[in-house]
C-alpha cells in the first residue's frame, strides 16, 4: 500500500506539539535524575569509613622445618597454616599462643 502524497510538509495538531515537548521535557528530567542518583550513590560510597587496620608484627617466628601456606587473622590473634598440618596461633605481638595438629581423615 502506497502512503498518499502531500503537497508539503504535514502539520502536527496543537495538542501534540504540546505532548512532543511534554514528552521531551520529561526525558530530560529523567536523564538528570538518574545522573544526580548516580552522583550520589558515588559519593556516599567514596565517604564511607573504612575499618582501621589492625597492627601486624614485625615477624613471626615459625618453629624450624615449617612452612607458611596460609595465614588469618581475628581481633587479637593471627593464625598460621603450616604445610605439615599445623595451625598456630600467634598473639599481636608475636608470641606463639598455641599449635594444633590437623588430623586427615584418610
Amino acid at each position: 500500500m502506497k502512503a498518499p502524497e502531500t503537497d508539503g510538509p504535514v502539520l502536527i495538531p496543537p495538542e501534540l506539539k504540546w505532548l512532543k515537548w511534554l514528552v521531551i521535557a520529561l526525558a530530560g528530567v529523567m536523564i538528570a535524575g538518574f545522573l544526580v542518583l548516580i552522583a550520589a550513590i558515588v559519593i556516599r560510597l567514596d565517604t564511607a569509613p573504612r575499618p582501621a587496620a589492625l597492627p601486624l608484627p614485625e615477624s613471626l617466628a615459625l618453629p624450624d622445618g615449617t612452612e607458611a601456606m596460609a595465614f588469618t587473622q581475628g581481633g587479637d590473634w593471627i593464625a598460621v597454616v603450616t604445610t605439615d598440618d599445623r595451625v598456630l596461633i600467634y598473639g599481636r605481638d608475636g608470641a606463639l599462643r598455641q599449635s594444633m595438629k590437623i588430623d586427615r581423615a584418610d
